[in-house]
């Protein structure tokens, strides 16, 4: 589950900044309209405005409003489900682009273009037009998935995919953002859980239609399919006015010389300009220029000096870097090895996702701790986290489960039963879902309420840079063992032409007699693959130990303060 649905916008929480505490500013309703879409006709022109001392907000109601949540939804649901998609397709990409060495690329360029643009997006939608940036960036999106569906070459595709990743970079955060500045505070949570809810479908969905298209027409209807779904999404919020609930300067006051300067030092433009040695100097000198800022950086310098917050961000990075490992080749070894389809291979992932979202919705909420409400998904997380009420126990048996599924994985061969790839994947997947909202609790327990924002942020960037890396990584270990396996169990195969033939056609290339031996080689290669994601699991296991062992069932003292190890200082009852 993606960090992002938890991202609180930057202009909430600058409202609740200059309309000051609730218990300091009595609100009354000078006309309430419930947000039902039975509402009568007038709640098509009608919107509801909460006075307060100093100010007026005006949100949306009725039929507008259900057509804003559902737009948004939809949105959510488009960006994340580009992530699982794609994993069921890629054996078919890589036949006809004969591109196995680029695997990697084609998760990690989506990661990286999201990555690249997360600190930036909440900024921008504190300074710019809400409606109209989100639509940029959704614009992003569409053009990156028009690209890839029209891609003829390996590199088209990862341009493609990078570009659909600077795009969803802005959009789940837009989305919570719009939802915030539409419907008040104590109306919020049913509306933020419908959205968070549509987008958790994608685990399940999303490699299921990538194989369906796969295999029933073509791989590139899994990129198109976004162009009519993201009409859906861009009619209502153009035709629909969105409330703005900060006031906002010109776009040209915002952007002044150190905003350009900063927005520019973290564009993956300059890295490209400058190769690998103007990449490390841009590098240092936005670190330099970051820390300069200090809170008001691309990254909160207060953020990643708080031990809690930075190491809880470290295990997440290497937790997804973990998850992805396991959605990208086991795919590859079903097609590849088990020459199954590409739908298929979506069903057989069925045993890792499935545990995986029953065991996110039995630790999505702490009824008893103090996280937001906003923040829940549901009342069954009380018969988990806090009967114990300490985060670690919880993040060390996810990093632990998760790393010996993966070593497991590591195990297949081209007999390995039916029971045995169902099992593995189930312990793998009620690790990843108990490890899913570890860090997001642990951070938020340890930090003020007012910067959750720049804290969650934090922990959404390093959902995207852990894979981005890991990715690579696994890809050119699978194509460098591959190089190395073949020649021992078929020293009559040609090692490029299978490389390059893709992760099914070279069975056309290899003889029968040689085929057996070829299939052992490959999946000695991708085991490889697996013993390296379990290895990066034994580092988020160890990063674990430091998400601070307080007691998130007793009060804090002082919100945000810190005992000596880092831990939140909790008061007695």
């Amino acid at each position: 589950m993606p960090l992002e649905q938890y991202h609180e916008s930057s202009a909430e929480r600058r409202h609740r900044h200059l309309s000051g505490a609730e218990s300091e500013n009595a609100v009354t309703v000078s006309d309430t309209v419930q947000p039902s879409i039975d509402g009568v006709a007038d709640d098509l022109e009608k919107t509801t405005k909460i006075k307060t001392e100093d100010n007026s907000q005006e949100y949306v109601s009725g039929v507008k409003l259900g057509l804003i949540v559902v737009s948004v939804s939809l949105a959510c649901f488009l960006t994340v489900m580009d992530i699982s998609i794609i994993s069921t397709t890629i054996p078919k990409i890589t036949d006809d682009f004969k591109s196995l060495v680029d695997v990697g690329w084609y998760g990690s360029a989506y990661n990286l273009g999201s990555a690249a643009l997360v600190p930036l997006t909440g900024k921008m939608y504190n300074h710019f037009n809400l409606k109209w940036t989100f639509l940029v960036f959704f614009l992003a999106f569409e053009l990156g998935s028009a690209l890839c569906g029209a891609a003829q070459t390996s590199a088209m595709l990862i341009i493609g995919r990078t570009i659909a990743g600077l795009g969803a970079s802005g959009i789940i955060n837009g989305s919570f953002t719009i939802i915030s500045t539409s419907v008040p505070l104590e109306k919020r949570p049913p509306f933020i859980g419908a959205c968070m809810g549509i987008s958790q479908l994608d685990q399940v969905i999303g490699p299921l239609i990538g194989g369906a298209f796969t295999t029933g027409y073509t791989w590139r209807w899994s990129f198109y399919i976004n162009l009519p779904l993201g009409a859906i999404v861009a009619v209502p919020l153009v035709i629909i006015h969105i409330p703005e609930q900060i006031a906002k300067q010109s776009p040209l006051r915002v952007l002044k010389a150190s905003t350009v300067f900063s927005t520019l030092s973290a564009s993956p433009c300059l890295h490209l300009i400058g190769l690998f040695c103007g990449a490390g100097l841009n590098a240092v000198v936005w670190a330099f220029w970051n820390r300069h800022r200090g809170d008001e950086g691309l990254i909160p310098t207060s953020m990643v000096q708080r031990r809690i917050a930075a190491i809880s961000s470290l295990n997440y990075g290497l937790f997804m870097a973990v998850v992805f490992g396991g959605v990208f080749y086991l795919p590859i070894y079903f097609q590849a090895i088990k020459e199954k389809s590409a739908m298929l291979s979506g069903v057989y992932l069925m045993p890792n996702i499935l545990p995986q979202i029953l065991t996110t919705i039995l630790t999505g909420v702490l009824g008893k701790t103090h996280i937001q409400p906003s923040f829940s998904q549901s009342s069954l997380t009380c018969l988990t986290v806090p009967k114990v009420g300490r985060i670690p126990p919880f993040a060390l048996f996810a990093a632990a489960t998760t790393a010996i599924g993966s070593g497991l994985y590591g195990t297949f061969q081209p007999n390995t039963s039916t029971g045995k790839w169902i099992g593995y994947q189930i312990l793998a997947g009620v690790g990843q879902g108990f490890g899913f909202q570890m860090p997001l609790i642990a951070i938020q327990n340890d930090t003020k309420p007012e910067h959750f924002a720049e804290a969650t942020s934090l922990l959404v960037w390093a959902q995207y840079v852990g894979p981005t890396i890991f990715i690579v990584a696994y890809n050119t270990l699978f194509t460098s063992s591959l190089r190395s396996e073949i020649p021992k169990h078929a020293p009559n195969a040609d090692v490029e032409a299978i490389v390059a033939a893709g992760a099914t056609e070279f069975r056309k290339l290899v003889s029968a007699e040689d085929l057996p031996a070829v299939l052992v080689a490959y999946a000695n290669a991708i085991d490889h693959v697996f013993f390296l994601v379990a290895a990066v699991g034994v580092l988020a296991f160890l990063a674990a130990f430091g998400m601070g062992w307080s007691d998130i069932r007793q009060k804090p003292a002082a919100p945000g303060t810190s005992n000596d190890d880092g831990s939140s200082s909790p008061a007695q009852a």
